[in-house]
């Protein structure tokens, strides 16, 4: 058993849709889930019966008269406050949270499994993508993003170091290993070389807010799919490709 220093950074942070005068959000370390309300007050109340000004319980014998209380105006103060921790679930660090469009479940993504969760729920969730293969030595891709449709509570993508995407539908089956649609552009052999497979990697997925399109984002390239046409995207934006010359000193500098 190794143990492993958990580093004080936030990979993911998402809001749920507002209920009421708070905000709510799911934050991600690499190992540890949070739902915080973050909410402002500039009143309080004073004059409680069964405690004092400063939190403290009174002394019930103490107590001889009925106090009604009363709320004063005070400066603003802002409050972030976990509510929920979902953690214990990943052996790989997370990459990625998705609030579902249902607002009842997220899914939380590592390098080799995806988990489906419900907000109430922090000590189980189901595993939905699993990739890990029997021997490790085969694994050939992991799991570098995920999201949920932004409005079938069903449907999710998730990205791969390949250069794929995935669409998955979770009422096909419990642990959706096949997927309804693979996103995909085809290679162009003028265009191979050491590190094709290394620039194609997808390192972020987003939906449009109609779910009809999808953005990903690998080492060169932004590229807009439709969800109606997996062979290619159906516009590519170039994005630093000075860098293109520079994949060889980039890469012997592991940058």
């Amino acid at each position: 058993l190794k143990s492993l220093e958990i580093e004080e950074k936030i990979n993911k942070i998402r809001w749920l849709k507002r209920r009421n005068p708070a905000h709510f959000l799911l934050s991600t370390n690499d190992k540890t889930i949070k739902l915080w309300k973050v909410s402002e007050r500039d009143k309080r109340v004073e004059g409680y019966n069964t405690k004092e000004e400063n939190g403290h319980p009174r002394d019930p014998s103490s107590i001889t008269a009925l106090r009604v209380p009363v709320i004063k105006p005070m400066e603003l103060m802002v409050e972030a406050s976990p509510r929920r921790i979902f953690a214990n679930a990943h052996t790989y660090h997370i990459n990625s949270i998705s609030v579902n469009s249902d607002q009842e479940t997220y899914l939380s993504a590592d390098d080799l499994r995806i988990n489906l969760w419900h907000l109430e729920i922090t000590d189980q969730s189901f595993n939905i993508v699993d990739i890990k293969p029997t021997n490790m030595e085969e694994l050939t891709e992991v799991i570098t993003a995920a999201e949920f449709h932004p409005v079938e509570c069903n449907l999710f993508v998730y990205s791969s170091s390949k250069g794929t995407i995935r669409l998955c539908d979770m009422r096909a089956a419990a642990l959706c290993d096949r997927h309804a649609k693979l996103f995909e552009e085809p290679e162009d052999p003028t265009n191979r070389s050491f590190f094709s497979e290394i620039i194609s990697s997808i390192s972020d997925v987003k939906l449009s807010n109609s779910g009809r399109y999808m953005i990903s984002r690998d080492y060169l390239s932004v590229k807009v799919w439709d969800l109606h046409m997996e062979t290619k995207p159906i516009e590519s934006y170039p994005v630093h490709e000075y860098l293109r010359s520079k994949l060889c000193s980039l890469y012997e500098n592991d940058c």
